[in-house]
């Protein structure tokens, strides 16, 4: 007997529906981490590391590299599933995984989102750069705060000295985030909102705003809501959540190969995935128009090859 409680509700209700799941399932894969994680590394060492421990205590960032697999697997790779299977009953249909795109339009999504990162650099300076005024200095004092130590958590676990560790970092940062936060923004919430509003425009900026405030890196925002766009764009003008899955791994992985390269002294490797223009404005923004136009292009041409 199928269930078909959920099925036909409106928009809201299941945005609703969808936050309370996601807490649901984060609180219980929490709690189940918690229990598993005492017999494993002790009681004591679990909660050192997570009240602050020593980060250079290899011990303490194995701790927290499990709890975040935990935590990514708990709030964005098992709600999707069980919404998709509460709202419509077949999972793959519903994310949108049951269409195959064709091999022209794997290339041309990785291309966009390789040919992206430039003018994801020039807005992500400018983001940087943010001010407050004198009364909301508190409040940007705590932001920069939440910002340094998100980057010092990612600087702890990017530093690896074994192929094996660096593979587990591309598991951790690259493939659950890949395929998590695509299952649940693009997958769930873009359509919620996109049927909330009847316009799929909306759908993919809701969704993408929501996508960068999830994070709480308030000086890497807009970036993150135009990454977030990107992927929503394949998606609707391909169909399929296969795109933006692989879109969403491969710029990780290249953030993940950046570090540690650059953890490693590979200058060369650094400066091949990454960019720099720091020397001169003026090429900064010429840079990263021509990077936004080529970027625009070829969705336009996704676009055209899925609907050929």
């Amino acid at each position: 007997m199928q269930f078909i409680a959920f099925r036909g509700m409106n928009p809201w209700p299941q945005f609703i529906m969808t936050a309370f799941v996601v807490l649901v399932s984060f609180l219980a894969l929490f709690v189940i981490s918690i229990l598993v994680a005492i017999p494993v590394f002790g009681l004591d060492e679990m909660l050192g590391s997570l009240s602050g421990g020593d980060y250079n205590n290899p011990q303490t960032i194995i701790v927290l590299k499990y709890f975040q697999v935990i935590q990514s697997i708990g709030m964005f790779v098992v709600p999707p599933l069980v919404v998709a299977w509460l709202f419509e009953g077949n999972v793959y249909q519903y994310l949108h995984l049951d269409k195959k795109s064709q091999p022209k339009s794997y290339l041309l999504a990785i291309l966009a989102v390789l040919l992206f990162n430039p003018f994801i650099s020039v807005v992500g300076e400018l983001n940087n750069m943010m001010t407050f005024p004198d009364f909301l200095s508190g409040l940007e004092e705590w932001m920069r705060s939440m910002e340094d130590q998100a980057g010092d958590m990612i600087e702890y676990f990017i530093k690896v000295e074994t192929l094996g560790g660096l593979l587990f970092n591309i598991f951790m940062i690259a493939v659950i985030p890949a395929v998590g936060e695509e299952f649940l923004f693009r997958g769930v919430i873009q359509k919620i909102f996109t049927n909330m509003t009847k316009n799929y425009h909306w759908g993919i900026w809701i969704s993408a705003i929501l996508f960068s405030a999830l994070h709480m890196q308030f000086f890497g925002f807009v970036p993150r809501v135009l990454l977030g766009a990107l992927f929503g764009y394949i998606l609707v003008y391909s169909g399929s959540l296969w795109l933006p899955i692989l879109c969403h791994f491969v710029n990780n992985t290249i953030g993940v190969l950046a570090l540690h390269a650059s953890n490693k002294g590979q200058e060369d490797i650094e400066k091949i995935t990454n960019f720099d223009f720091s020397d001169s404005l003026s090429t900064m923004w010429i840079i990263g128009i021509i990077s936004l136009i080529i970027t625009l292009w070829l969705v336009n041409i996704l676009k055209k090859t899925e609907a050929s």
